[in-house]
């Protein structure tokens, strides 16, 4: 199977998923069958209500993704094209719409369709020898679908480059540019990942989703408006007992602190 699913039960409650991408024999690049497994996949989180948290991974030390496979571009016509990058759009947008927070643990190239799905996740690790690029214009294509959330994460000037020269940049320089959120040793990336998905755990459970949802309502809507969502989002929160359990343990902690 080329999409690895690992679920584990955490002590806060609830499972975390790790979906691993493995076809390392092509850097883990894309093709159409592969691309139909992810969609797939991406539909069973989607309906697992006890999900807290996915770690997108590649297998292997070679590749997080290498972008899409350059065979089965080669072959595509104007009217096979629309096909094969909508599907590749619904695998970005699948994990960009996931209820649960999403966290990309990069360890070597992270380049064209790859980066995109690095840029769909919510957070992004990456280990000192990733990769990072947009090369599609050498081969004689545009950057696409999901390289437009890259202005938002790094600007304009820096997607431009990225872009259009087709370069690839390492993770000192991606970690300076925002691309991504950390990096770490290769032998530490794991603890890296385990480390963010425990911060992300200390969260409540519905609180998080209502993040999500509400963060992707502020990349949409006009300021005034995204202001307003979050009023209703506020709201939404204490349809459960999660503000009221969390907040009662807060201050018990606090207090217990104090008497020290």
């Amino acid at each position: 199977m080329p999409v690895l699913v690992a679920r584990s039960v955490r002590p806060e409650g609830g499972h975390i998923a790790q979906v691993t991408i493995d076809r390392r024999a092509k850097l883990n690049t894309l093709n159409r069958a592969l691309m139909v497994e992810i969609v797939e996949t991406i539909e069973q989180l989607e309906a697992d209500a006890d999900l807290r948290l996915v770690i997108l991974r590649g297998a292997g030390e070679k590749a997080f993704v290498g972008g899409a496979d350059i065979t089965e571009l080669a072959a595509l016509d104007r009217d096979s094209a629309r096909d094969f990058i909508t599907l590749l759009h619904r695998c970005c947008d699948g994990f960009r719409q996931l209820p649960v927070p999403v966290v990309a643990r990069i360890d070597g190239y992270a380049l064209g369709g790859g980066l995109e799905l690095a840029a769909a996740c919510d957070l992004r690790i990456a280990s000192e020898r990733a990769q990072f690029g947009m090369p599609e214009v050498r081969i004689g294509i545009p950057s696409v679908i999901e390289a437009a959330l890259l202005p938002q994460l790094i600007g304009h000037g820096r997607a431009r480059r990225l872009v259009l020269t087709g370069e690839t940049i390492d993770a000192a320089e991606a970690l300076a540019w925002g691309l991504v959120d950390e990096v770490a040793p290769p032998d530490r990336l794991h603890e890296a990942v385990e480390r963010v998905a425990a911060s992300l755990l200390a969260g409540g459970k519905h609180a998080l989703r209502i993040q999500k949802t509400l963060i992707a309502d502020w990349q949409d809507l006009s300021t005034s408006a995204a202001i307003a969502r979050g009023i209703d989002a506020f709201v939404e929160a204490y349809d459960s007992d999660e503000p009221r359990r969390m907040a009662e343990a807060r201050l018990a902690a606090m207090a217990a602190r104090q008497r020290r």
